[in-house]
């Protein structure tokens, strides 16, 4: 797909991943919808620097709250409202909290699955009405989606029990949207690894997971970026998960 001057949603693209996701998108220039919740002083900082990035291609942030179970239509239709269009979507938006098995809660669980998989589920099912609605691209797919996933959906990370069950969540999602949604609207997957640490880590945390990852190094939100650029402009790609993480699933 040719990216340039078509329109994207990033949700959760106010800081950390989602923020290199729209950034990455705006180079590309297309337009771009910033969906953030809390995070407003942010999500316009990405929103100028995305101007920037794409010479002045337009920008715009929306709030929304998608642990509400209406919002997803919701904001999917209020940005094709905006735009007149939507061609590729990004389902950023994501909690990662540190939850023992015997601190988790049904609230706190609901909490995670209503935001990581109940939130994206139903954007993706938005923007699917959205897309075949619109103008097909030169390979004749009429849009894409790609969902930030994460390597705990693929190994079991104790600490984090709900947030890995999520992610796995999210990876089967992604093949069931593909095949459904074949062959207008293609769909993939990124689970990143270590790219960006949670603020509570120390830097011996950070030390272990460098020697303990295959390629010794962490990476950074941009390999999650490049990683998203290739599944979008890869147009015989669909169902797939890229893993974006130094080595760590085959260490």
């Amino acid at each position: 797909m040719q990216l340039r001057g078509r329109v994207a949603l990033v949700t959760g693209a106010g800081h950390r991943v989602g923020r290199a996701l729209a950034l990455a998108l705006a180079a590309r220039g297309m337009r771009l919808a910033i969906h953030y919740h809390a995070s407003e002083n942010e999500a316009r900082a990405t929103a100028r620097d995305a101007q920037a990035a794409s010479g002045g291609a337009e920008a715009w942030t929306v709030r929304t709250d998608l642990r509400d179970s209406a919002a997803p239509e919701r904001l999917v239709n209020e940005v094709a409202a905006h735009f007149g269009s939507l061609d590729v979507l990004v389902n950023s938006a994501a909690v990662m909290v540190r939850m023992p098995l015997d601190e988790v809660t049904p609230e706190n669980w609901d909490a995670t699955f209503h935001l990581n998989l109940r939130a994206p589920f139903f954007c993706a099912r938005a923007a699917a009405k959205v897309m075949r609605q619109g103008k097909a691209a030169g390979d004749g797919t009429r849009g894409a989606i790609v969902n930030i996933a994460d390597l705990a959906g693929l190994e079991s990370w104790p600490g984090y029990i709900p947030h890995g069950i999520s992610k796995a969540g999210v990876i089967h999602m992604t093949t069931s949207l593909a095949r459904v949604l074949a062959p207008e609207i293609r769909v993939n997957a990124i689970a990143p690894g270590a790219v960006l640490l949670p603020e509570s880590w120390s830097p011996e945390d950070a030390a272990h997971l460098e020697r303990t990852t295959p390629l010794h190094r962490l990476g950074s939100p941009d390999d999650v970026a490049q990683a998203m650029l290739y599944l979008l402009e890869a147009d015989y790609v669909t169902g797939e998960t890229l893993v974006v993480d130094g080595g760590r699933h085959i260490r």
